[in-house]
């Protein structure tokens, strides 16, 4: 099983990134796909969310409007489309799918993203 990160990077405010996850070992179109973010010194927090099936999504209010979740479950990997980027996104982003009230739940190694001029 894994989950592997790419597309992060310095960018400056304003700008955009996309965040790939690729998938392996599981079945990833039955899993919730979710992007958390962490900053140095604050706890882990839930960015966006992408439910199987349904493919309804949840948003932190912080990100709203700006980033965008969504999955190829053809190609076993999903995406995180981040615009109008602010100093205040700056993070290393994490990639996880869960199943079953995360009885199954998979990490990414994680990949940051720093918004500076």
């Amino acid at each position: 099983v894994q989950l592997v990160e790419s597309g992060g990077g310095l960018v400056q405010p304003g700008g955009s990134l996309r965040l790939s996850c690729a998938a392996s070992g599981f079945t990833f179109s039955r899993y919730t796909m979710n992007w958390y973010r962490q900053a140095p010194g604050k706890e882990r927090e839930l960015v966006a969310a992408m439910f199987p099936y349904s493919g309804v999504t949840n948003y932190a209010d912080s990100v709203k409007g700006r980033f965008t979740i969504s999955r190829d479950n053809a190609k076993n990997t999903g995406y995180l489309q981040m615009n109008n980027l602010k100093p205040e996104d700056t993070a290393v982003y994490y990639c996880n799918a869960e199943l079953s009230g995360k009885v199954y739940d998979y990490w990414g190694q994680g990949t940051q993203v720093t918004v500076s001029s």
